[in-house]
């Protein structure tokens, strides 16, 4: 019999124990951490969009007197992905959807729109997701400068109700 086999058969007992704790863990953690492996969604358009985006967004606010959030990221940061399913969690969908106007802004690779981020004042460089409030104007209200947002995996849905009701407008009936 092969050195290997001999090996595996002889430890196999005592691997099994490992191989099933494992899998157990597996199965109670897993739904408890979803957000943080979250699934890579297109939330962002291209970035060659976000010009348009923008100025529907704009026209949006005005109509309808909301505020926008500005979130800056990519399709493939995790924070990003981890933001939207913060976006509309129960808890925060109706804040979002009474008060604000979301534009994404697609910052490629971290390499495009850079000049909205400027105009702005969202440092990119800090990380992303990162984001900024209008009024209905398009006044810049706030802007991320630290990046605050850009670990959101590690956070709670509770920081982005925080933020959202923090920033949205006193005179919202949510």
């Amino acid at each position: 019999m092969p050195q290997a086999m001999k090996f595996l058969k002889s430890n196999l007992s005592s691997i099994r124990p490992v191989v099933l704790l494992a899998a157990a863990l597996v199965l109670v953690i897993g739904p408890t951490v979803a957000p943080a492996r979250a699934e890579t969604r297109e939330i962002y358009p291209a970035p060659e969009q976000a010009g348009l985006d923008l100025t529907a967004g704009l026209k949006a606010a005005a109509a309808q007197h909301k505020r926008i959030i500005l979130d800056f990221g990519g399709n493939w940061c995790g924070d990003c992905q981890v933001l939207d399913i913060y976006f509309h969690d129960p808890a925060n969908k109706p804040i979002l959807d009474a008060n604000f106007i979301v534009v994404h802004v697609n910052i490629g690779h971290m390499d495009q729109n850079q000049q909205i981020a400027e105009r702005y004042q969202v440092p990119l460089a800090k990380g992303v997701p990162a984001l900024a409030v209008l009024d209905e104007h398009g006044k810049l209200l706030y802007s991320q400068r630290t990046g605050e947002f850009e670990s959101m995996r590690h956070m709670e849905s509770s920081a982005v109700t925080s933020f959202l009701l923090q920033w949205k407008s006193s005179r919202s009936g949510m």
